[in-house]
Order: structure tokens, then C-alpha cells, then sequence
């Protein structure tokens, strides 16, 4: 009887981690010795400060937004709006810093350089870009997309995502993304050229490894739960914050009916007059001072917006897992198959209901030599099987390895931005208040000189 092969449809096992691989990884010859240099001193995914090359070279920066119109590709017009992106080098002769390249992008292009990123890059949590049209805002906040303020926070998220690629130890040395910062004509043709887009993973087959694969890989599975509940804790964090700043706005412009009421008192006395004229400055004052305050408040959602969007980077990275996995079972369901055909032609006996089998009994027994045939033709493919069975999980094990490593490194920055953002909010929040009782304290005083 024919040893029974090791089980193929066993769950990934992660291997120890070793320095990450990129299929990009040809930036060196781009931008010099420096860049080869710090790829072959990186020892595996570490902190940012001790792997972030690019940012020790140069300074990336998203310095203007510009509102343009032109021709789409159905050749209508349209209004967007363009970035401005310089690259300036920190080393230079004299200590100050040299504007290397300037070139404006479109927000579809950035769109585009994260497409290209999460295909070439599968086991990498890749940072998300900023939202295109304003979500979670409060009503006095616009959500037009073509708003100044908003385009000035989305300009601030761009330059954001240009700065995690460049501290990112893989996907710092891409080629694309080095030509995204330093090539602005036929750009978007060199991204193409890559066929990026025919490596893409269909959502049919991703949904479709998601409900059919047998052996999902438990950390997997809780990360991808994880990160359903992390998009759900901070939708509802934005949504409490919107409505809070929605109460806060009109509690500070009501305000604003003290300072009227103390002017209009002021006139009719004479003694009391000047205090009451002073009270009531404090008390636009105070009531003008919203606007700034939410206007702060702006850029702390901005924050948690971003893992908000980073949630679905990790499921992202889940998906293509589960593919992995799948495609794993589905050859290794194969070359059972075909084992036992094998076995079956050798034997002469049929397990299991088959075509096969209906058409012996229908026209008879093969000859010798078809059936000889047929074995020499199943065990070639056995063979073959085989192989596309070990390299599966070779391929598996490897992306295992590389992106739980990411993982890990995702889950450092993130702890540490998120209690950074917390912790800005509720100083910012102690500020107002303070400001608040200043103004109290103010009146106070007026009242006390009247």
C-alpha cells in the first residue's frame, strides 16, 4: 500500500523571521551608494528611526494645493485639484538644505501609487491615504471636497502617506514610488508597465477563498476580527466627537448673546458702564474662539481617521492570506485526487463513483498498454503536483514569516501614534478649558472694578 502523504492542507506555520525581500528592490541604482548601503546594513523590519534611510537623505514634503481644470479621459471637462511635492537633500556642503525635485501629482495618482503598493507588496500593512470627501463631520463643517479647509487637511494627509512609505524599511527602496516623487511625465505609464494590474487578486475569488477554506490560520482570523473592531471603536469615536463638537460650537456662540446684553447694558449706566463693556468683550472673545478650537480638533480626527483607513490595510493582508491558503488546498485536493486514480489504474479497483468506471462497465476493460499509458501520464502529473505543492508552501510560509514581521512593526506604531493623538486631544482639551475659566476669571474682575 502506498505511504500516505503528509497532510498538504496543514495550516501555515510561521517560520523564524529573517530579513524581508521585495520584488522592487532596485532603488539602489536609482539613487545611489547610499541607498544599496542601507540595504545591505538592514537586518529585517525594525523601528522606522534606525531603517528610515530615505528620510536621513532627503525631506519629502506636500508644500501647496492648487485648484486646476481639465480633461478627463472621456475628454469632459473637470475641476480638481493639484499637489505640489518637493524633495529637498539635508546633506549639502555649506548645511542647508537643497530643493532636489518639485512636481505636482492628483490625489488619482497617489491612488494609483497605493494600488501598485498593496499588489507588489501583499504582506505589507501599507499605509492608507487620506479620505477623498470629508466623513464624520459635524454641521458646521463643510463636506464639500473642493472646500479650502479640507483641502488643506487632505494636503497634510498626502504628505503624511509619502512620509510612512519613506520610513517604511521595504517600501522605502521601490522604484515606483522613488519615480512618483522624482518623474512627473509618463509616470503613470511606468506603473502600468509593471502589469500590475493583471496581478491583482479578483474580489470573487478573494470572497470566495474567505467562506472555502478549511484551515484558516488562527492569527489570521483574530487580526482580521481585530481589525473589524478597531474600524467599528473609532467610527464611533468620530461620531461621539462630531456630536460633541456640534454642542460645544453652539454653547460657545450663545456665548456670544452675553457680549450683546452686556453692550446694551452698558449704555443705560454710568457707574456700572465700563465693566459691563469689558465683560462683554471677553465674552465674543470667548465666543469667537471656537472656531480655532475645532479647527485643532480637525487635525486629531484626522489622526484617528488614519487607522480608521489602516483597518482595512490589515484586512487587506488577511484576504490575501486566505487566498494563499485556499489555492494550497485546492492543489493538495488535486494531487489526492490524482494519487488515487493512480492507485486505482494500478490496482484495478474503483473506491468511489466515477465516469470512469461507468464507461469501463458500459465498454469494457482498457487494454494493458492504454492503462500503462494512463498511470505514466497521472504520475507525471503527480509529480508536478508535488512540486506545485512544496512551492505553495514554501510561498506560504514566506509570506507567513514576512508579514506577521510587518505586523508586529504596524502594531509598535500604532500603539505609539494612537497614545501620542489621545493624549494631544485631552491636553488640548484641558487648554480649553483653562481658556474658559480665564475668560470667567476675567469678567470676574470687571464686575468686581464696576
Amino acid at each position: 500500500m502506498e505511504q500516505a502523504p503528509r497532510d498538504p492542507e496543514r495550516q501555515l506555520q510561521p517560520a523564524p523571521l529573517e530579513p524581508l525581500g521585495c520584488p522592487d528592490a532596485g532603488l539602489g541604482a536609482a539613487i545611489g551608494k547610499e541607498a544599496a548601503g542601507a540595504g545591505e546594513e538592514d537586518s529585517g523590519v525594525d523601528t522606522m528611526t534606525h531603517n528610515n534611510f530615505w528620510l536621513k537623505k532627503i525631506e519629502i514634503s506636500v508644500s501647496e494645493a492648487e485648484k486646476r481644470t481639465g480633461r478627463n479621459a472621456m475628454n469632459m471637462q473637470e475641476t480638481y485639484t493639484a499637489y505640489l511635492i518637493e524633495t529637498r537633500s539635508v546633506e549639502h556642503t555649506d548645511g542647508q538644505s537643497v530643493l532636489t525635485d518639485s512636481l505636482w501629482r492628483r490625489y488619482s495618482e497617489f491612488e494609483l501609487l497605493r494600488n501598485y503598493l498593496l499588489v507588489y507588496y501583499p504582506h505589507i500593512v501599507v499605509p492608507p491615504l487620506p479620505e477623498k470627501r470629508a466623513e464624520f463631520v459635524w454641521h458646521k463643517l463643510s463636506a464639500d471636497n473642493m472646500d479650502p479647509d479640507f483641502v488643506e487637511r487632505r494636503r497634510i494627509g498626502l504628505e503624511n502617506f509619502l512620509l510612512r512609505i519613506a520610513s517604511h524599511p521595504i517600501l522605502c527602496r521601490d522604484k515606483i514610488f522613488y519615480l512618483f516623487l522624482t518623474q512627473e511625465g509618463n509616470w503613470k505609464e511606468t506603473v502600468n508597465e509593471t502589469g500590475f494590474q493583471l496581478k491583482a487578486d479578483s474580489r470573487l475569488k478573494a470572497l470566495n477563498a474567505t467562506f472555502r477554506v478549511k484551515n484558516p490560520d488562527k492569527r489570521f482570523t483574530d487580526l482580521k476580527h481585530y481589525s473589524d473592531e478597531l474600524q467599528s471603536v473609532i467610527s464611533h469615536l468620530l461620531r461621539v466627537r462630531a456630536r460633541v463638537a456640534d454642542r460645544l460650537y453652539g454653547v460657545y456662540k450663545v456665548h456670544g448673546n452675553y457680549g450683546r446684553v452686556f453692550s446694551e447694558w452698558s449704555a443705560i449706566e454710568k457707574e456700572m458702564g465700563d465693566g459691563l463693556q469689558s465683560a462683554g468683550h471677553h465674552m465674543d472673545v470667548y465666543a469667537s474662539s471656537i472656531d480655532d478650537i475645532l479647527e485643532d480638533e480637525e487635525h486629531y480626527a484626522d489622526q484617528l481617521k488614519e487607522y480608521l483607513f489602516y483597518a482595512e490595510a490589515l484586512r487587506a493582508v488577511c484576504r490575501k492570506h486566505e487566498l494563499m491558503q485556499y489555492d494550497l488546498e485546492m492543489a493538495a485536493q488535486d494531487l489526492a485526487s490524482k494519487k488515487q486514480q493512480c492507485e486505482e489504474l494500478a490496482t484495478g479497483t474503483v473506491r468511489t463513483f466515477s465516469l470512469k468506471g461507468m464507461t469501463t462497465k458500459l465498454f469494457g476493460q482498457e487494454t494493458p498498454e492504454q492503462r500503462e499509458a494512463r498511470i505514466k501520464v497521472l504520475e507525471e502529473q503527480i509529480n508536478e503536483g508535488e512540486q506545485q505543492l512544496k512551492s505553495k508552501n514554501l510561498e506560504g510560509r514566506e509570506f507567513v514569516k514576512n508579514a506577521w514581521a510587518d505586523i508586529e512593526r504596524f502594531k509598535e506604531q500604532k500603539n505609539r501614534d494612537l497614545k501620542e493623538a489621545l493624549i494631544s486631544y485631552a491636553v488640548m482639551q484641558i487648554s480649553m478649558c483653562k481658556k474658559g475659566i480665564q475668560v470667567w476669571t476675567n469678567a470676574k474682575e470687571c464686575f468686581s472694578k464696576m
